[in-house]
């Protein structure tokens, strides 16, 4: 009887598995849409995801040309490559659609989200609040004796850490405009 040996390092994978391992890797993408501003356009957007599954982690909408009546959709989404490659084209064949961006693989882009974050709390706790947000660079935009209300802009990282340290001192409520983002230089 013949024993089977394996080299050190080598590995019990299958010949039969072919498929590339970095396809099922999940990343978040953020996507400009440029769009006619006309009624229904962010509905047709938002029926796409919601008719194939696909997720939305943030989505903020705005005109950004008065006379040319375009406005901007930015959606962050994520999946595999292969989705998110799918849901560019799928977005670039609705009719209103002029340009679609990945800004993720286009190159650096500058993302910032603005959060209002409700905090109630005394003593020291609200103490240790206010000492939070000037680490932080959050503002106090209303102030009660029981309570105070922070306005805070960055990365969504940076929030949901912000966030995070306020829950144990009295965090009451947070409203957030979803993400924002150009991309880096002059085109």
């Amino acid at each position: 009887m013949s024993a089977l040996r394996i080299k050190k390092g080598s590995s019990k994978k299958s010949a039969y598995d072919l498929r590339d391992p970095n396809t099922d890797v999940i990343s978040s993408h953020t996507l400009a849409v440029i769009v006619d501003n006309e009624v229904g356009v962010l509905a047709r957007v938002i029926g796409l995801f919601s008719g194939r599954g696909y997720n939305i982690d943030s989505l903020t909408v705005a005109e950004i040309d008065h006379t040319g009546h375009r406005s901007r959709i930015t959606i962050v989404t994520s999946g595999p490559p292969a989705v998110i490659e799918q849901i560019k084209a799928q977005l670039g064949r609705i009719v209103p659609v002029h340009e679609v961006h990945d800004l993720t693989v286009e190159g650096d882009a500058v993302e910032r989200e603005l959060a209002l974050i409700k905090v109630a709390g005394a003593g020291e706790k609200r103490v240790e609040a206010l000492r939070l947000a000037d680490i932080f660079r959050a503002n106090a935009v209303d102030s009660t004796l029981e309570s105070f209300v922070f306005e805070i802009t960055g990365t969504p990282e940076k929030i949901d850490a912000f966030a995070d340290l306020m829950r144990p001192l009295g965090l009451v409520e947070i409203a957030r405009t979803g993400v924002a983002a150009l991309s880096r230089g002059a085109k």
